[in-house]
């Protein structure tokens, strides 16, 4: 079910019991989730989509869009702009921060 669930916690360099230590599972619960033997609740899958800045859709398969789904205002956007936000929603959330102080430094001058 959480087809994509080894692939995060790879990437972020965990192990299977660093991530069931931060979620309060147990390691054997976090192994079943990885290998199909049980399928988690959903406040376990949100849980483990917030741990990992994910959605739950990205979580079990059902999406290819890593970031978490949020609410959108539509923009006409030229192929620049939208160039932009595609790089920027790929940022970690400090270097976001970052992103908006050099932003707001420059519309203060």
């Amino acid at each position: 079910m959480l087809k994509n669930l080894k692939k995060l916690r790879l990437e972020h360099g965990i192990s299977q019991k660093q991530l069931a230590d931060v979620i309060s599972f147990s390691q054997q619960s976090i192994n079943k989730y990885e290998n199909h033997d049980i399928e988690p609740d959903i406040a376990t899958l949100i849980k483990i989509a917030d741990f990992f800045n994910t959605s739950v859709d990205y979580l079990i398969g059902n999406s290819d869009i890593r970031r978490k789904i949020e609410n959108v205002t539509p923009y006409d956007l030229n192929k620049e702009e939208a160039q932009l936000i595609n790089e920027y929603r790929k940022l970690s959330p400090k270097k976001k921060q970052s992103v908006a102080l050099i932003i707001e430094n420059y519309n203060e001058h």
